[in-house]
Parts: C-alpha cells; structure tokens; sequence
C-alpha cells in the first residue's frame, strides 16, 4: 500500500488548467480528499484521508515542477515514508491523452518534477502513474506542458478526471501489480 500520494503541478493562476498540472487537477477532483483540510507545510499543500483503515497523505509541492523533490523529500521523512511507498502522479508525453500508465522506478523521460524528485531521494524507485498528454505534433515541448489543454481534451477533461480516480486509489490499496489492466487502456472509451 502507498503511503504519500504526489500530484505534481506549478503554483499559480497562469498553470492552473496547463496538462503539467494534471497531477494536482486528480487530487483536487478526487472524492478521497475532497473534504479534506488542505495544509501549507513542507514546501507544499498536503492532506490526509483514510482509506482500508490506513492513514494516507496526499502531496501538491508549491515549489514549481523543477524543485518538487525539495517538497517530497521532507514530507516523505517527517512521516517515515519510504521511496517505495509513494506514488507520484504526472503528466506524460509519451502516453496519448485518455489513457494512463503505472510503473515502479526506471527513466524519468525528461521529465524535471521526476528528475528533482529522485535527485532528493536518492533513487529512482518511487511508483509513477503517468496521465497521458501526448506530444506536440510540432514546436516546442515546454509550450506544450505548460500550456492549456485543447478545446476537445477541456471537454472530456472532467470526465477523465473522474476516471482516473479507480485506478489512482486501486493503486494504492493493491500496488501496482493489480493496476496494469489500465495500461494502454483508453478511459474514455
């Protein structure tokens, strides 16, 4: 069972709806934390709910995207969570738009949240669930991450929120040995 949840995203009105911070737009919509007291402590916002009768702790870092593991890793020691007890949830470029991934450790594909993240702990072993954005069909990636996104993606964009709530919280109960039937899976379907 995972312990700390991370949601990645940038603080700040102009990042609010951009596809980096879709981690957060999953912990802000799900009913888990939805009544939850959100606290400003350790470089971040962080919640608790329970679930299975186990505490867990929900983590959206204020740090911009770059220094996230400046947020996880305190958090992460002041609850003696371990690497492999924590699930980060991110957006990714490489998975289209409506499906999602999970995996335990390996590359971070460029990715600078994931890059700060294992810099701090000190390991790559960290769960990831990885919300498909897809790629640019051209120009630049980081106008792409940091931008909005498209009017199609907007509409369906609550509903693949919701979606993505059972496997985020099967995740966590289970580990990720049970949530591969939802890899290359669309959602939206």
């Amino acid at each position: 069972m995972f312990q700390l949840i991370v949601g990645l995203g940038n603080p700040g009105s102009q990042y609010a709806h951009t596809k980096h911070n879709v981690g957060w737009m999953l912990l802000d919509h799900s009913p888990l934390f939805s009544g939850a007291l959100w606290k400003s402590k350790f470089k971040g916002l962080y919640a608790e709910a329970t679930l299975k009768s186990k505490k867990i702790y929900a983590l959206k870092p204020q740090t911009y995207m770059n220094l996230s593991g400046e947020s996880v890793q305190p958090m992460a020691a002041f609850f003696k969570i371990e690497p492999s007890q924590i699930l980060v949830v991110h957006d990714e470029l490489d998975i289209p738009f409506g499906q999602v991934h999970f995996k335990m450790g390996g590359g971070l594909a460029g990715h600078n949240g994931l890059k700060s993240i294992c810099a701090v702990l000190g390991t790559d072993q960290f769960a990831r669930m990885r919300i498909g954005i897809g790629r640019p069909p051209h120009g630049d990636v980081s106008n792409w991450v940091l931008g909005p996104f498209g009017k199609d993606e907007q509409a369906q964009l609550p509903r693949l929120l919701e979606k993505l709530h059972d496997p985020m919280v099967n995740a966590v109960i289970e580990g990720l040995g049970k949530v591969g039937i939802y890899n290359k899976k669309n959602l939206l379907e």
